[in-house]
C-alpha cells in the first residue's frame, strides 16, 4: 500500500519517534490501559485482528503473545514506526504482519467483511473530524457481522484537572484535531459510522489527561 498523504507522526514530530515508547510508558499509565484494552479485545485463536495505527507495535505484540494462533496485522502510515515494530517483533520472536497504510484504506489490507476484531490506540485524537469519520467507516466495512472494535484514546476530559493536563497533548498534536476528542465526540462518531452497542467501558486518568476505552460491534445485518 502506497503512502502519499500527510499524517501526524508519533509524539507529533518525526524526530521524536525514537522516544515514543518511553514517553507513552511514562506519561499515559500505559500498563493500566493497555492491560484493560487487551482484556476487552480478548483475542482468540484463528481470529483476524487489525491494529489500526499500530505505531511501534506494542499492543499488536501483546495481542500475539496472548493468542499465538490469531492472525495479527498492524497497520500504520509511518514507515519509521513500522521499522521499530518489526524490530521489536523479531526480538520477541512473534510473527505479526506489518502493513504500511492509512486507517481509512483498510480494504487494501483485508477485504470488507472479513475481520473479526479491530483495535486502535491513541490514533483518533491526532486526526481531523473528517478523518476520524473516514477511519470509523472503514472499520465498520472491514468487520464481519458482529465483529468487535475496541478503541483506547483520549476521550471526554471531564474535570478541570484533566483538561489542563490534556493541554500537553494538544501542544504536540494540535488543538484542531484534539479538541473534538476532549469534547467527547468519539461515541457519536462511532454510532454515525454504523457501529452498534457503542459503550465507553473505562476511563483511566493519566498525567496527560484521561484515556477512555470504547467498545462497539458491527451490526448483524
Amino acid at each position: 500500500m502506497t503512502n502519499t498523504r500527510d499524517f501526524t507522526p508519533a509524539l507529533g514530530r518525526h524526530e521524536l519517534t525514537q522516544a515514543y515508547d518511553r514517553a507513552i510508558a511514562l506519561m499515559t499509565r500505559e500498563r493500566r490501559w493497555r492491560t484493560a484494552l487487551l482484556k476487552l479485545v480478548a483475542p482468540r485463536e484463528h481470529e483476524i485482528i487489525l491494529d489500526v495505527g499500530c505505531g511501534t507495535g506494542t499492543f499488536a505484540l501483546m495481542l500475539k503473545a496472548a493468542s499465538p494462533d490469531a492472525r495479527i496485522i498492524g497497520v500504520d502510515p509511518d514507515p519509521n514506526v513500522l521499522a521499530l515494530a518489526k524490530r521489536k517483533a523479531d526480538e520477541a520472536g512473534l510473527a505479526v504482519e506489518w502493513r504500511q497504510g492509512f486507517g481509512d484504506g483498510l480494504s487494501e489490507v483485508a477485504p470488507d467483511g472479513t475481520v473479526d476484531k479491530i483495535v486502535s490506540s491513541l490514533v483518533f485524537h491526532q486526526c481531523s473530524v473528517e478523518v476520524k469519520q473516514a477511519i470509523l467507516s472503514a472499520i465498520r466495512r472491514a468487520l464481519k457481522p458482529g465483529g468487535q472494535v475496541a478503541i483506547a484514546d483520549y476521550g471526554l476530559q471531564r474535570t478541570p484537572l484533566m483538561r489542563v493536563l490534556f493541554r500537553q497533548v494538544q501542544m504536540l498534536d494540535g488543538f484542531d484535531h484534539t479538541q473534538p476528542n476532549a469534547d467527547g465526540v468519539l461515541p457519536g462518531l462511532m454510532s454515525a459510522a454504523g457501529l452498534a452497542d457503542v459503550e465507553e467501558t473505562r476511563i483511566v486518568p493519566t498525567p496527560t489527561g484521561s484515556i477512555s476505552l470504547y467498545s462497539a460491534r458491527a451490526p448483524l445485518r
